[in-house]
Formats: C-alpha cells, structure tokens, sequence
C-alpha cells in the first residue's frame, strides 16, 4: 500500500503529513518504512493528548470539550491542522480508543474516528474495530493508508 501512495503522491508532487493520537506515530512509521519517503512524506504530528492537539495542530480546545477528542468534529480538524501546520497538501489523522481501557458505551473500545484532508477538503469516517489494543491499532493503520489511496487522483 505505501508504494501505491508513494507513486500517487509523487506524480502529483504533493507533501503528505500525518496526525496521529491513538496510533502513536505507527500510520508515519509505516509510510517512512519506505525508502526515498522523504520525497512525498512531510512530516508526523503525534498528539496524543487534548492539549497536544490544541498546541501542535491547532484543535479549538472548546470542540475538545463539546464533543469529545474521539469525535467527527476533532477528527476532521486535526486534518486540516496537519495541513495548515505543515507544507502538506494532504493528510490524515486518526483520533479513538485502542482500549483495553478507556470506553464507554457511546464510544466503546475500538471506536476510532479517521480524517483524510486532500487539497484542503476534509472528510471523516467512524470505525469500529475489533481485538486487541495492537490488532486495533493496526487495522487503523491499515484504514487510514487504504482512505488516503482511495481519495487520490
């Protein structure tokens, strides 16, 4: 998959920047397994706390407050903030509950929110996976790779 975005970030000559709280960095580590990333892959925003997110990607700290940092709203402006904080032209940011702690019943573990910004559009998506902590921070990986290929030209 990250060959597949590498040549689609490359002919179009576009920056991809990552913001990332409940993967921790693994959606940048991924894309920077490849080598010559640096040509397409700008840079990774890990902001695992709410104040991370105000500080690094600009997240109004209200939004945090009205809807939760595992939320639509949040999602999609941690996209737009690794854009707007970066020279990226496109990004993806991952906000959810890899668990085993930490759910509720309106958002239960393997609750994950996934925003993808293309050419300063933001669009976002709710999943919920199953497994472990590791098998759900996975399959947000594996999400948030197979949404960028699929809203590039």
């Amino acid at each position: 998959m990250s060959t597949a975005l590498a040549e689609r970030l490359l002919r179009k000559q576009w920056m991809l920047a990552t913001a990332e709280s409940c993967t921790g960095g693994m959606i940048a580590a991924h894309c920077t397994d490849l080598p010559g990333s640096s040509a397409w892959f700008e840079r990774g925003f890990v902001t695992y706390s709410n104040e991370a997110k105000t500080e690094l990607l600009g997240v109004p700290p209200d939004l945090i407050l009205k809807d939760g940092a595992v939320s639509e709203s949040v999602a999609r402006a941690m996209a737009l903030g690794a854009c707007y904080r970066s020279n990226a032209i496109v990004s993806v940011a991952v906000t959810g509950i890899a668990g085993p702690a930490g759910g509720s019943a309106d958002k239960p573990v393997g609750t994950v929110w996934l925003a993808w910004c293309v050419d300063g559009i933001a669009k976002a998506e709710k999943r919920l996976f199953s497994g472990d902590r590791t098998q759900i921070r996975r399959a947000t990986v594996q999400a948030a790779i197979e949404g960028l290929l699929s809203r590039l030209p």
